[in-house]
């Protein structure tokens, strides 16, 4: 008897779920792009391509869109005296943001170099590296280029923060550290 109870009610189910589909109800797709994809032959139709199905390759001498500047001078010791003697900032005074240097400088800069730049950051009080110095120390002699060049390229342990900084944020930095070291100077 139980058998032919879990028999019913296995079909009394069935019979249910059958008749709730309705064949004259549309069927809707919700974002169908998602799961049928739209094949496209771009380069297949076009003249512009004189090598096949290939993409050209950009101009030459062109600069991408964007923030975005080419910066010559290369990364060896040449190169950072280089930008040390001669390398001086395309931001004018109107264009110098403090505030915005320093929130800059705080997020890539003062963990290690410290918030006044006394080489006094999180990770050299906890030991985590050593031999920050400090933007005032006598045998430094940091300039607006070798500052920016070091920020570009990096230096023995400090990397490059040339793919976090874009160039107006860089020298925004770079105006920063100058206005710590004079404060320190002080």
């Amino acid at each position: 008897m139980k058998i032919v109870a879990k028999y019913i009610v296995v079909l009394v189910l069935l019979v249910s779920f059958m008749s709730c589909q309705k064949n004259s109800r549309p069927n809707y797709q919700y974002m169908p792009n998602m799961y049928e994809p739209i094949g496209y032959e771009a380069y297949q139709e076009s003249d512009a391509f004189e090598n096949g199905y290939e993409a050209q390759l950009p101009a030459e001498g062109s600069i991408p869109r964007g923030d975005f500047m080419p910066y010559e001078i290369d990364n060896t010791n040449e190169g950072y005296d280089m930008a040390k003697a001669s390398l001086k900032s395309p931001l004018d005074s109107t264009q110098v943001n403090y505030e915005e240097g320093k929130v800059l400088y705080d997020i890539y800069c003062g963990i290690c170099h410290g918030t006044k730049g006394n080489g006094q950051g999180k990770l050299m009080q906890r030991e985590k590296i050593l031999g920050v110095p400090s933007y005032d120390d006598a045998g430094r002699a940091i300039t607006t280029g070798s500052i920016y060049h070091v920020i570009y390229y990096g230096k023995n342990t400090m990397g490059s923060y040339a793919n976090q900084l874009n160039e107006t944020e860089r020298w925004q930095v770079v105006a920063y550290v100058e206005k710590l070291k004079a404060d320190l100077e002080k």
